[in-house]
């Protein structure tokens, strides 16, 4: 009877704590895959906040299991969230360029804004995703072009969805113009920088795992993203549809790049969130530069007409 009673006291708090268990498990060892596990790793902070839950069930239940459970998982769930809040070593001398990152939201966002926070910013490099046709005139209308007078725009493919397109903008000479591959446009420049090696910026937008399919899609275009090398130093800036807590995401991060938010203790900073809703807001806008490049400065900034906040990183190259 005893024995019975003590499974009767541990089932309930067991049972409350093998979600939090079970995330936790997946963020230790960068195990999930496919939908829905993928979409659901974007939640971990959210886990990682209320995992105080199973935990007082546990020890409210007297259940020296659940609670060793529970314990279990709210750590590696803190611990995991709580990291990437640190920031990283100061940027040393060298060249500087300003790069801004904005998802236009099917280019329902204010040009005007954009245009406002790259003449304040006194920004180098602009990458736009999510434009449309009409969104790319009103650009222009805005005074882009006097701003960063370059530009490499990608339009629309026959199949591809409404607001496919992508583009860079800049002040510095392009060498090189291309794309990386996936369902929407990722414009790939290559740069001239006074006083450092070339640098290659990409304009990211892959696809979001929402889906079983677009899933597996999301998982492909976010291998297909270019490594760092050293034949160039590489930037990576847009809507990876990925937060740190993705082991796809930590994957990129290890062929050779830093996380701009990261580097400078602001990657807990939410940079979405639904249209009509204040909840949940996640990281999945990202700035990352060749380990290399130094991170002077990262920030985020509300843009009117859009899900996503803009990104703005000032980034210090090696001398050449």
């Amino acid at each position: 009877m005893a024995a019975m009673s003590t499974v009767r006291r541990d089932l309930l708090p067991l049972a409350l704590a093998t979600p939090w268990a079970v995330c936790a498990g997946l963020r230790a060892t960068g195990a999930e895959r496919g939908w829905p596990l993928v979409p659901a790793m974007s939640f971990v902070p959210y886990a990682a906040a209320s995992a105080v839950l199973p935990l007082g069930v546990a020890l409210a239940r007297r259940s020296p299991v659940a609670t060793a459970v529970s314990a279990a998982a709210a750590g590696v769930l803190a611990g995991a969230v709580a990291a990437r809040g640190r920031g990283g070593a100061a940027a040393g001398p060298g060249p500087r360029v300003r790069i801004v990152s904005a998802n236009l939201l099917h280019g329902r966002a204010d040009p005007r804004a954009v245009v406002d926070l790259v003449r304040r910013l006194d920004a180098d490099v602009l990458c736009l995703v999510e434009l449309t046709p009409a969104a790319d005139e009103a650009f222009r209308a805005s005074g882009l072009p006097e701003l960063l007078p370059h530009e490499h725009v990608r339009g629309h493919r026959p199949g591809a969805p409404p607001a496919a397109g992508g583009a860079v903008w800049t002040r510095l000479e392009v060498l090189e113009r291309g794309g990386a591959p996936g369902r929407f446009e990722q414009p790939v420049v290559r740069l001239a920088v006074p006083g450092a090696p070339d640098l290659e910026v990409t304009a990211v937008h892959t696809d979001p795992p929402v889906t079983r399919s677009r899933t597996r899609r999301w998982e492909r275009e976010m291998a297909q993203l270019p490594g760092a090398t050293d034949d160039v130093l590489r930037v990576l800036a847009g809507d990876f549809n990925a937060t740190p807590d993705h082991a796809t995401f930590r994957r990129l991060l290890a062929r050779g790049y830093a996380d701009a938010g990261a580097r400078t203790g602001r990657a807990l900073v939410h940079t979405w969130s639904p249209e009509q809703r204040p909840q949940p807001r996640l990281t999945i806008d990202h700035v990352l530069a060749d380990r290399r490049v130094g991170v002077a400065a990262f920030s985020v900034h509300d843009l009117p007409g859009s899900d996503h906040r803009a990104l703005a990183a000032e980034l210090v190259l090696p001398a050449r």
